[in-house]
């Protein structure tokens, strides 16, 4: 099972490598939405929260 892990890392990295070299653009828009994904669900937690004090 380790060594299926450790495969699947690796496979993983070389992928988010060739992805990055190839199409820039791609890879940069993805981690923009990223991030905009995450900020978006801290600010709904945040209002859960305040609401939740309230």
């Amino acid at each position: 099972m380790g060594q299926a892990k450790k495969i699947a890392t690796y496979a993983l990295v070389i992928f988010v490598l060739y992805t990055i070299i190839t199409q820039p653009a791609r890879a940069a828009q993805l981690v923009q939405d990223g991030f905009t994904g995450i900020s978006t669900a801290a600010k709904a937690f945040g209002t859960f929260m305040t609401n939740l004090v309230k």
